[in-house]
């Protein structure tokens, strides 16, 4: 299991025990889950927590109950006060450099890709994209440098090879970084190995240089 030093915020995983989450971004978090124990016991603790508030409502409730302002901390202040649950088997530990979620969708690992070339030995695929968002994977050399970029949305970044490293710091395998329209940064791929990333977004990413912004219509970035 991948010893993770960036995890999933609490209230992603709630989005994603939840099933609020578009489906690019429910595949890197599973992806992600799959990866690090502490994603997981933390997801596990929220589904028991939902589980046990809807075991002690009946239909009435669910058809009409009010949210208040205050819900979402009311329930997290009950999950941290709730006992940790222990970790169950890793989903993810298979051979290879893709974990079963994501293996799954590409019907194989790494080599089954067809990957199509963006310059500069940056190369991607398209896993999936709809009006919700798009999951692609990156493959970036090492010590490449992408462009400088901010957000229009929300981007999920999950390594599963390799390691990059920006202004949030140093992010290796089964590592996540959220982004959102506050964040700019530029990725730089560490040297030594190639870095393969799961990537979600949900909207065009705002480039700074302008060959990058040319280039965006083709490479759909």
């Amino acid at each position: 299991m991948t010893d993770t030093h960036h995890s999933a915020p609490d209230d992603v995983l709630m989005g994603y025990a939840t099933g609020t989450l578009a489906k690019a971004f429910d595949l890197v978090l599973a992806t992600h889950v799959s990866l690090s124990d502490d994603a997981r016991a933390r997801l596990e603790t929220f589904e028991a927590l939902g589980g046990a508030v809807l075991d002690n409502m009946d239909a009435d409730d669910l058809d009409a109950a009010p949210v208040e302002e205050a819900s979402f901390e009311q329930t997290m202040a009950k999950i941290i006060s709730a006992p940790a649950s222990e970790p169950t088997a890793p989903t993810g530990a298979i051979a290879g450099t893709f974990p079963t979620p994501l293996r799954n969708v590409v019907g194989g690992d790494e080599d089954a890709l067809q990957w199509r070339s963006l310059g500069g030995g940056v190369k991607q695929y398209v896993l999936h994209s709809d009006d919700g968002g798009t999951a692609r994977l990156l493959l970036i050399p090492a010590g490449r440098a992408m462009p400088v970029h901010s957000h229009n949305g929300a981007e999920m970044t999950l390594v599963l090879k390799g390691s990059f490293r920006d202004d949030g710091g140093v992010f290796a395998r089964g590592d996540l970084e959220v982004a959102d329209t506050q964040v700019t940064h530029q990725p730089i791929a560490d040297p030594g190995e190639d870095c393969i990333c799961l990537v979600a977004t949900d909207a065009k990413l705002k480039f700074q240089s302008l060959l990058p912004r040319l280039a965006q219509p083709f490479i759909g970035i």
